[in-house]
């Protein structure tokens, strides 16, 4: 008897059919039954994040978009909305003005994109910043700011050692010298 194997295969067409009828719905078919799904997503995501990248260095002529670094894209599972972090070089002023330009700039971005990824939905793209880069800056300060004092402070204690034996030493130097003068 092989029910189980009858049973699952039921259930899951009943999950596609409610998927295919409720796209928009809460119920979603877990990762493991769609692996071509995920590998898709991932492959858009890369040449989403490729096109994005190469229009913000060589096409984008806004003032206001400059130091801009793509970090990375996370596109929803039905391809219509993508979520590009970047990082901006500069103050919040700064990237605050560069992600409006961004922002402005999503339609043409959008219409590259459509030109290199043959699917149905152009993604929609959103922009975020990616506060990764100016955290590992400000880590290497601190650690900078860590070892400097160490080492300062390592440096201080031999310092003082250092005077402190050289009046002794030249003590007993004048000792050598008066003692060499009385004997003459």
């Amino acid at each position: 008897m092989c029910w189980r194997p009858t049973r699952l295969k039921r259930s899951l067409e009943l999950l596609i059919d409610i998927e295919l009828l409720f796209p928009t719905s809460q119920f979603f078919l877990p990762t493991f039954f769609s692996p071509l799904t995920t590998r898709r997503l991932l492959k858009a995501a890369e040449a989403i994040r490729e096109v994005v990248a190469s229009a913000i260095l060589t096409e984008i002529r806004d003032p206001r978009v400059r130091d801009v670094t793509v970090v990375g894209v996370k596109v929803s599972p039905d391809m219509r909305e993508a979520t590009v972090s970047v990082s901006i070089m500069g103050d919040e002023t700064q990237q605050n003005l560069s992600l409006r330009g961004l922002q402005n700039a999503a339609g043409f971005l959008q219409s590259k994109i459509a030109g290199r990824i043959d699917t149905r939905y152009t993604p929609r793209l959103q922009f975020k910043i990616n506060k990764g880069v100016q955290h590992s800056l400000e880590v290497g300060e601190i650690l900078a700011k860590i070892q400097r004092e160490k080492e300062a402070s390592q440096e201080a204690p031999e310092d003082s050692d250092d005077e402190e034996s050289t009046p002794h030493g030249s003590d007993s130097v004048e000792e050598t010298d008066s003692d060499l003068h009385s004997s003459d």
